[in-house]
């Protein structure tokens, strides 16, 4: 059998408008109070903040042969958390498709 290299390969599209959305749900300045609330030893008490938005870019497969190229718009939600005494940070991506 004849081994075949595949390679998979995704661009997005307004890479910079994307960037600046999460940057923004990072930033919150809004503090809901959850990070305060007592929780068992050993836990933390966490803030969390999502949005979702619309992503689009193209998804490119080849092979030693072939190149297959398709555009794709989709959806994602972004989640960023924070603890007590600390900036919210990008913990989860997940494509909503």
């Amino acid at each position: 059998m004849k081994r075949s290299t595949l390679a998979i390969t995704a661009t997005l599209s307004e890479l910079e408008f994307l960037e600046n959305i999460v940057i923004k749900l990072a930033g919150r300045r809004q503090e809901m109070g959850y990070t305060a609330e007592k929780v068992q030893v050993g836990w933390n008490a966490l803030g969390s903040s999502s949005i979702e938005a619309y992503v689009s870019g193209d998804i490119n497969i080849s092979n030693n042969a072939d190149l297959l190229n398709m555009p794709f718009t989709t959806c994602f939600l972004f989640t960023c958390i924070k603890t007590k005494r600390s900036d919210y940070s990008l913990t989860f991506v997940s494509s909503l498709s």
